[in-house]
This record gives structure tokens, C-alpha cells and sequence, in this order.
């Protein structure tokens, strides 16, 4: 029964409580002193991947799947990325498409559900590169690609992959979708739609018959915006049907690599199904970490560079 008594009790008294512990570092959060070398990588339906890599000579990869309109230089990528690298290991961040400068070539995008774009990364590191030891991890959105991905692939799942660890995860992507229909999530929705909309115009520059732009300035929230231009482009019949398809509990039962979950009680985006007690309960790879603090993507430490859960994740993966 691996739900385990969280060590991250309390956060800097400034962030009072998650919606200060989610934005203060969104916003000024800085890490200095990651170089990355960026490799990119062609996929099975003729498009590509930005790889960033950041190595120290190790037999050890972390590959880290970042959140929701991210990429490799948001604070909690190079934060992982320095941290284990200072511990001799190396660090891929894989950028999702349209993420990371590049626009990409097909008419989809990216979503929770892109595991396939997990398990391309995987693959072009197993084939080209000889490490002994693989660990996932991933930061909200990512987290949930990353666990979509642990379930898929099961006990077929690469030997190298040795454990994998994620946090502020939407496991059941309904539940969360739903915080964002609430008038205390405001904030998070006008910033994530504003830079999706963004995409979307962008995309209809490649696509012009494909993308309604009329249409893409009348949506002001997510499930429009889901049904009219993420499930088209990805094969969905609307919002509620992506949701449900997509969600990485649908997979999780089958993970089989000692896989950690952190999850704070007070997420403003995480509703009540994002915390799977009861899988955790009857499975022994699944070790689910609920604090009652940290907000989604904080678990700030006062006075240090590295936050609670990226020393977690260190404590966690790297077992050898």
C-alpha cells in the first residue's frame, strides 16, 4: 500500500496559500547555468521533435515531458536538468510539437494524451545511444503523457526504463479539465487558452482550409476550444470525448517500473479523481505522494535553488 506520509509540510510564509504557491514561481522563478544541445528528431508521420539535451558523460538519462504550453527552459525543466546533472546523470527535455521555437509540420498539435510522442523520444534514444539506465519523469501535462506512456507499453515496457516519477499531474484529465470551468481558475484559463489560441493562428497560416478562425475568435473557454480545434485536428468528437480517451487512468493499472505520483492537496488544478488512492493502494508500483501544500508545480524550499519535489524526484529515481 504505497501511499506515502509526505515530508513537504510548509512553503515560504509569502505564498499563502496554492494559488500563490502555483503562480510566484511561474513567474519569477530563475534557473541559470543549463546549455542544452538540441538534437531534432524525425517522427513515424513525417514530422519532428526538438530533442535538448544536457549531458555530463553518464550511463544514466533523465528524460523529462514538460507541462502545458512549456518547454525545456520553463524553470521546473532546467531546475531537473541541473540537479541531476550536478549528480552525474544526463538530461534529455523532448519538446512537444509546436513547443520550443519551432512550428511543426503536420495539423496537429500536442495534447495530454501524446504518448506517442513519448514513446518516438524513447525509441531514438534506445537506438542511438547506449544508456544503462532510463528514468521518466514529468511535470503536470507532461506527467500524464508520461504515465499514459508507462501503462501502454506495460510489461513490454524497455528494460532500460528503470523508474519514472511525475508531479502536479492531471491523472484523470476529466476531473481536471473541469477545474478550469470554475471562476477561482480564471487566471489559468485565460493564459493557457490566450497561448493556444495563438498556436491555433499560427497553424492556420500552414493550414488555411483546415483552421476556422472566425470560429477560434468566439471560444472563451476550454471545452469550445477542445471540441472546435483540439479533438478536429486529433480525431476526437468533441471536448468530453478527448477527455475521457486521452486520460492516463485508463492505462495507469497496467504500469509495471516503480513509478512515484506527487500530488498536492490544494492544485488548484487537480479536481478530486487526479488522486488515485485506491490504485496506489492495490498496487505495488504506483507510490502516491499527496502533501497538503506545494500548490501545482511549486513545493518551493525557502532559500534553495532546487524545490521539494525535484529533490524528491532525485531521492527517488536515481536508487542505485
Amino acid at each position: 500500500m504505497p501511499i506515502i506520509p509526505s515530508t513537504y509540510t510548509k512553503p515560504p510564509g509569502y505564498l499563502i496559500n496554492g494559488h500563490f504557491e502555483t503562480i510566484v514561481p511561474s513567474l519569477f522563478r530563475k534557473i541559470e547555468g543549463v546549455l542544452y544541445e538540441r538534437e531534432k528528431i524525425n517522427t513515424p508521420d513525417q514530422d519532428f521533435l526538438n530533442l535538448d539535451w544536457s549531458r555530463v558523460g553518464s550511463k544514466k538519462l533523465l528524460i523529462v515531458s514538460h507541462g502545458l504550453e512549456g518547454d525545456s527552459y520553463r524553470h521546473y525543466a532546467m531546475a531537473l536538468v541541473k540537479l541531476f546533472n550536478q549528480n552525474g546523470i544526463d538530461a534529455l527535455v523532448w519538446n512537444n510539437r509546436t513547443c520550443g521555437g519551432d512550428m511543426n509540420l503536420q495539423p496537429i498539435l500536442y495534447h495530454h494524451g501524446a504518448s506517442y510522442d513519448v514513446d518516438t523520444t524513447i525509441r531514438h534514444v534506445i537506438s542511438n545511444y547506449e544508456y544503462e539506465e532510463i528514468y521518466l519523469c514529468g511535470i503536470s501535462m507532461g506527467g500524464a503523457q508520461t504515465l499514459k506512456y508507462l501503462g501502454e507499453n506495460g510489461s513490454s515496457i524497455p528494460s532500460q526504463i528503470k523508474r519514472a516519477a511525475v508531479y502536479s499531474t492531471p491523472c484523470n484529465l476529466p476531473s481536471s479539465a473541469a477545474t478550469l470551468r470554475m471562476k477561482r481558475n480564471a487566471i489559468y484559463k485565460k493564459k493557457f487558452l490566450n497561448k493556444l489560441k495563438e498556436k491555433i493562428r499560427r497553424k492556420a497560416l500552414q493550414f488555411p482550409d483546415l483552421i476556422d478562425l472566425e470560429t477560434l475568435e468566439k471560444v472563451r473557454d476550454f471545452d469550445t476550444f477542445d471540441t472546435q480545434f483540439t479533438a478536429k485536428l486529433h480525431g476526437f468528437k468533441d471536448a468530453a470525448d478527448f477527455y475521457q480517451s486521452v486520460s492516463a487512468d485508463n492505462w495507469m493499472e497496467n504500469i509495471s517500473v516503480p513509478t512515484l505520483i506527487i500530488n498536492a492537496l490544494n492544485d488548484p488544478l487537480l479536481g478530486p479523481e487526479c488522486y488515485p488512492v485506491e490504485l496506489a493502494e492495490k498496487k505495488s508500483e504506483i507510490f502516491l505522494e499527496m502533501p497538503t501544500r506545494g500548490g501545482h508545480t511549486g513545493f518551493v524550499l525557502k532559500g534553495e535553488e532546487f524545490t521539494w519535489a525535484e529533490k524528491r524526484f532525485l531521492e527517488f529515481l536515481d536508487k542505485t
